[in-house]
């Protein structure tokens, strides 16, 4: 019998990336993908179209699809934020043949994946105690969580369930950002005022665009520095990505904390701080006995830190429940296609479970 083929899709306002896996000693297999310009097409339907019409003919056609969206999902439905593309999974079903799809948003779909990623794919951090992977129909593992500083922070959790995972989406890196020390909270006081605004969320500080705030902040508090990042903060600060002569602080100021800057390596330990508290609050928060990741572009950039105690000692650093936190299993994902290997896990989960959960 040969084995099935998964339509797996990771959708962004810039770019899409889609992809056929097939089930291979177990593990899913890449056998086909296509990189195409989100711009350049009308809709997601001629596009999921093409790349069929262009998949090798050897290769199954598929019959479920997972397609993870950068932005909000609802009832079946989604917008992009950055293009005039309204999507139901019961369209594109009816317009590609397929007889199931669902759209999951770009960082709730990892929690698809997070049982099934090898070690290839993820670091651990830190073992816990008992059971180090979480099994998908075992309930007794408990919840898991993932965060992940990229351009913003986003979080997802996932409750085991027979047959895969519930993933639940969450808006918590727009939670209030609530200083532990006298140096994070100088940098919110002047975050609010440089930026003009009444409350800090957190991934305002915990982001990459975060880090390139903490650098600003640091260059500015001592007027009189001469540092060679200072004229690369004032393009940053200025600019948009997309205007000549603009200039990525935050990569900018990783670089140079690995090259010994003294300042630029301030500012990363005080962004890792703030970035393990954070962490260890939303493993309170979640009772993620099943193990909590840590995700999003800039973990495999900075790796190094967060495996280091400037990472590790805030998130475990919660009083009564530190222990908790010790226990728990936790890893770092480092594979940059993480999430259209997510979603092709949850493509393959939709052929077992007969169609989408609600």
């Amino acid at each position: 019998m040969a084995a099935k083929t998964y339509l797996a899709g990771d959708l962004g306002g810039t770019k899409t990336l889609l992809s056929l896996y097939r089930e291979i000693d177990g593990q899913l297999k890449k056998e086909h993908s296509h990189r195409y310009r989100s711009a350049e097409w009308h809709d997601l339907e001629s596009m999921l179209r093409h790349f069929l019409d262009q998949a090798p003919a050897d290769l199954p056609k598929p019959t479920t699809s997972c397609i993870a969206v950068a932005g909000p999902v609802h009832q079946g439905s989604a917008k992009l934020t950055n293009l005039p593309w309204q999507m139901s999974q019961t369209s594109l079903s009816a317009a590609t043949g397929l007889e199931r799809l669902e759209l999951v948003n770009d960082f709730a779909v990892l929690i698809h994946g997070l049982s099934h990623f090898s070690d290839e794919q993820q670091v651990v951090l830190q073992m816990g105690r008992g059971r180090a992977t979480p099994a998908p129909a075992g309930a007794e593992n408990g919840p898991v969580a993932i965060l992940g500083a990229g351009t913003g922070l986003g979080m997802a959790r996932g409750l085991p369930i027979a047959g895969g995972w519930l993933a639940i989406p969450s808006e918590g890196g727009h939670r209030e950002f609530a200083p532990r020390t006298e140096a994070e909270w100088e940098l919110a006081q002047w975050l609010k005022k440089d930026l003009g605004l009444q409350r800090l969320s957190i991934e305002r500080i915990v982001s990459g665009t975060g880090l390139g705030h903490v650098m600003n902040w640091l260059l500015n508090r001592q007027p009189g520095i001469e540092h060679f990042l200072k004229a690369h903060a004032h393009a940053w600060r200025t600019m948009t990505a997309d205007q000549p002569g603009y200039q990525d602080l935050p990569s900018f100021t990783g670089k140079a904390a690995a090259g010994g800057d003294r300042l630029a390596g301030e500012a990363m330990k005080l962004w890792l701080g703030a970035y393990g508290s954070v962490a260890g609050d939303l493993a309170l928060q979640e009772l993620c006995i099943g193990g909590l990741w840590i995700g999003g572009g800039t973990a495999q950039k900075n790796l190094d830190g967060l495996c280091s105690k400037q990472f590790l000692e805030p998130l475990r650093s919660k009083g009564r429940f530190r222990s908790l936190i010790e226990g728990l299993t936790i890893r770092a994902v480092v594979d940059p296609e993480a999430g259209l290997f997510s979603a092709g896990c949850r493509a393959r989960d939709l052929v077992e479970l007969g169609g989408t959960l609600s």
